[in-house]
């Protein structure tokens, strides 16, 4: 039997746990909505309310999105030498096509936001190919005379990876100084085999966003640096969505990607990028002017590089996004892995529906991450009932970022369409304001479209209802996937 004093033990321990619950609820209820959109605060707080503890834990764990003092100082460094080099180079603003005056107004935002202004005369290439991309890159890397940068979430130790170790190898054996940033939870596989023998053939290798450490610079591990950039020589740039990784990396997924390879001054805003990323990594800014030095023109694109991550301190790429779907006239087309968006844009686009606008999404039917899938599969109902024609492309998992505004404006990059990539993911994107570049990224479209099917709002109507239930409880978790 129990006695009257374990029974008193118990009700109080079970007091002290509901008091402490009903704490846990207030005190959250108070402070998670401060400097948080509505439904990032609602997913939040739902948890807590359900498993107060856990969820105080989590919160503690993942909710606050926060740089180390330490990497907040070198970013701030950063961006000082970033806006004092910006002053020397020549704008490209006044070049911006008179029958589309708002880019004037974009162009200023994205300035504003990731301080890097439009450079003309460049050289843009659309390379949509996995294997020819990569072909590319090994070729530039090749001809390298001075100097090799290599920025990747994913830089794999298998055949794509191998032959860029290859490539960096011959370049360093010829006096090319080779750099390579790759993301510590991406590339931890590489960072324990691949690295070690590029270091010991003389490239320099750190990874980026340490985890499980305790070093000052270490960061929550879902912080991670998902940018693709490389730069050779300071005359070349890649950006865009393939990793250095072979296209068929996950069992029964064939990855497409689309990258752009840039030549004229944009290479040097590539640049820039890079090595305030070093600078994060090493805790030391490369003070080599040569490497910055602007590029003659190579074409007639205008264009600019949009970075953006927690240390800016604003979501930079969905604010550009939003504004450049309400400033869209007649046709959006947005194609991205991942779709699971917050309601500002969600309201643009709808709004951009309304206003006579096309919009299309085109997202892969295959999905390769099961949860965000659920969520991203939510939205389609709403989607598809303000009018958005959802393509369900067929041939392979599309993998490529980019978004195109009337024939006005292309932006190209590393950035899903979602809360992940928008708050907590550093990425960097590259805008493109040229017509010839448009109409060959309108082909590429075009060729998705061909390879798709056009989904429909009784076709969606059949799903079962397990299904239905599954994407509700996904899209409650939107804003924390």
């Amino acid at each position: 039997m129990i006695s009257w004093m374990e029974v008193n033990v118990i009700l109080w321990v079970e007091s002290i746990l509901l008091a402490s619950k009903w704490i846990i609820c207030v005190i959250m209820l108070i402070y998670v909505p401060r400097r948080r959109s509505p439904e990032a605060a609602r997913t939040w707080l739902l948890l807590v309310f359900f498993l107060p503890w856990i969820g105080l834990m989590l919160y503690l764990i993942f909710g606050r999105i926060y740089l180390p003092r330490q990497r907040s100082r070198i970013h701030i460094k950063a961006a000082q030498r970033i806006r004092q080099v910006q002053a020397q180079w020549r704008r490209g603003l006044k070049q911006l096509p008179k029958r589309y005056p708002d880019l004037r107004y974009m162009a200023h935002l994205v300035q504003t936001l990731g301080d890097l202004g439009v450079e003309a005369g460049n050289a843009i290439e659309l390379l949509d190919e996995y294997d020819a991309s990569m072909d590319r890159l090994l070729r530039d890397i090749d001809g390298a005379r001075h100097s090799v940068h290599l920025q990747y979430y994913i830089l794999a130790d298998d055949d794509s990876g191998q032959a860029v170790e290859g490539a960096l190898i011959r370049a360093a054996q010829r006096g090319v100084r080779c750099r390579v940033l790759m993301d510590s939870l991406g590339s931890r596989g590489a960072l324990k085999t691949l690295a070690p023998r590029l270091r010991a053939s003389g490239v320099d290798v750190l990874g980026m966003m340490p985890v499980g450490s305790l070093r000052s610079k270490t960061v929550r591990f879902d912080l991670r640096n998902h940018r693709k950039i490389a730069v050779i020589d300071g005359e070349i740039g890649y950006v865009g969505s393939q990793n250095i990784v072979n296209a068929e990396y996950k069992p029964g997924i064939s990855y497409e990607d689309v990258v752009v390879r840039a030549r004229g001054p944009v290479v040097s805003q590539l640049q820039v990028v890079f090595l305030a990323d070093w600078s994060y990594e090493s805790d030391t800014i490369i003070q080599d002017d040569k490497l910055l030095e602007p590029q003659g023109a190579a074409g007639h694109s205008l264009a600019q590089v949009l970075p953006s991550g927690p240390g800016y301190g604003r979501t930079n790429a969905q604010m550009v996004l939003v504004a450049l779907i309400h400033g869209a006239q007649q046709r959006v087309v947005i194609a991205t892995p991942y779709f699971v968006p917050d309601e500002p844009l969600l309201q643009a686009i709808e709004t951009s529906v309304l206003r006579g606008v096309e919009v299309h999404l085109v997202v892969s039917e295959k999905a390769d991450q099961v949860f965000v899938s659920f969520a991203q599969r939510s939205y389609y109902d709403q989607l598809l009932t303000i009018g958005v024609r959802i393509h369900l492309y067929r041939p392979r998992f599309l993998h490529a970022k980019h978004v195109s505004i009337d024939n006005a404006v292309a932006l190209i990059g590393s950035s899903n369409v979602d809360i992940r990539s928008f708050a907590l993911n550093s990425e960097v994107n590259l805008l493109v304001y040229d017509a010839d570049v448009l109409n060959a990224l309108r082909q590429i479209q075009e060729r998705y479209f061909a390879h798709s099917s056009i989904l429909t709002v009784e076709e969606w109507a059949k799903r079962p209802a397990a299904k239905r239930t599954c994407q509700s409880i996904a899209r409650l978790a939107n804003s924390i996937l």
